[in-house]
């Protein structure tokens, strides 16, 4: 795995001035420069890796409004851009020993004059964001806030509400990011105003945050069931995942296991455990639901046959149980099609029992169910036996044309 060195402070990579294994560094991406074949989501290695624990441990994360993606340089700390986040970088190493929470910084798109202006900062999982930044106020700014935990005073805190999805776009750092990110950005915001959720969920694309071989990448930031505030990775995203994550993530707070890399505030090994351990409860979720369909399945068919009622169920061969059913394919065909009509079209409950009354010879009287032992009231056990009697009758009724 790339790591980033430009996003962990506390703890700053070894790396931090080489290049990364297999990305295209110092290398923009041109129009046509490029294939959906080679960097795309028809690559060769596209979900090809294994993604759980593929996140760097860290828990508060900075993001710097700047700019198009087409503007940032393969490196955010290169000498020739501009300054703001050149010192804004230079400012978190400078304090590193002082940052108390492992933090990351990621530039991500902003325009003057839209929700993301140049020089807001949004920083998670505190949800707050402050506007306009300078290069003037960089070094009060990471003191008092990032190293003291407090308030930058000439500045006022908003707060985030809704969910914000950010997706890298680095076509400057890697190809692959720069070929699916804006595809999945666009996507995201199709998908945004599809379901109205203009000022609830929001999209941006941003600078390299680490795995370019695990492009799309995406992180979104949100509150949980429970109100916590959590950031999830995703990789190998694809246009066709977006809808799925923003109804089954976003919406409903579910994790998407098979694109999910990590999570903020765990370490590599608690974001695999995590895994597990979910998978296993969805399992068993799975097998408890799985099980209560059969057990309702059976008392169904348990309590119909001991009322006298056929039902007929279909295990690859046609296997009745033997009941009134066998009784009812030797019945005469036509009235079998009446009977069904009859039951079919019956307006009341009182309707269809008198037809079927006076029209079957085959029913049969037996004793109730344990859970109906309590049951005295005649028109409950009426309706109950209109229900069974009328599967009995559909079921042979096909049996019969197919014989």
């Amino acid at each position: 795995m790339d790591r980033e060195e430009s996003l962990s402070f506390t703890v700053p990579s070894s790396s931090s001035s080489s290049s990364a294994s297999g990305s295209f560094h110092n290398d923009g991406l041109l129009i046509g420069d490029s294939s959906d074949s080679d960097f795309g989501f028809s690559r060769l290695d596209f979900r090809q890796s294994s993604l759980p624990g593929t996140v760097e441990f860290y828990n508060r994360h900075v993001f710097l409004c700047y700019k198009n993606p087409r503007f940032w340089p393969p490196r955010i700390q290169a000498a020739d851009f501009d300054r703001l986040p050149r010192l804004l970088y230079a400012a978190l190493l400078t304090n590193n020993t002082l940052i108390n929470k492992e933090t990351r910084l990621t530039i991500c798109e902003g325009h003057d004059g839209t929700e993301t202006s140049n020089g807001d900062v949004l920083i998670f999982p505190d949800m707050i964001r402050y506007r306009r930044l300078t290069h003037f106020d960089v070094e009060t700014f990471v003191e008092e806030v990032l190293v003291k935990d407090g308030e930058w005073l000439p500045g006022t805190p908003e707060t985030l509400h809704g969910s914000y999805v950010f997706v890298c776009s680095h076509g400057s750092r890697d190809r692959r990011c720069g070929v699916c990110g804006p595809v999945l950005v666009s996507r995201f915001k199709e998908e945004i105003e599809l379901r109205s959720l203009q000022g609830k969920v929001f999209v941006s694309p941003c600078s390299h945050i680490g795995g370019h071989e695990y492009a799309g990448n995406v992180i979104i930031f949100g509150s949980s069931m429970n109100g916590e505030v959590t950031g999830h990775w995703y990789g190998y995203v694809a246009p066709d995942d977006v809808p799925l994550l923003i109804q089954q993530h976003i919406l409903k707070g579910e994790i998407i296991d098979s694109l999910w890399r990590g999570q903020m505030g765990l370490s590599e090994y608690e974001q695999m455990k995590e895994q597990e351990q979910r998978l296993l409860l969805n399992g068993i979720r799975s097998s408890e639901e799985s099980s209560a369909a059969y057990r309702s399945q059976d008392n169904f068919v348990s309590f119909c046959q001991s009322n006298g009622v056929g039902y007929c169920q279909e295990n690859g061969d046609s296997a009745c149980s033997q009941n009134t059913v066998l009784v009812e394919k030797r019945k005469n065909p036509d009235a079998i099609e009446v009977e069904a009509k009859l039951i079919a079209d019956s307006n009341s409950t009182e309707t269809a029992i008198s037809k079927i009354k006076s029209g079957k010879e085959t029913s049969r009287k037996v004793h109730s169910m344990t859970w109906l032992d309590g049951w005295e009231q005649e028109d409950t056990y009426a309706a109950l036996a209109v229900a069974c009697a009328a599967v009995s009758v559909v079921v042979a009724y096909k049996f019969y044309k197919v014989l």
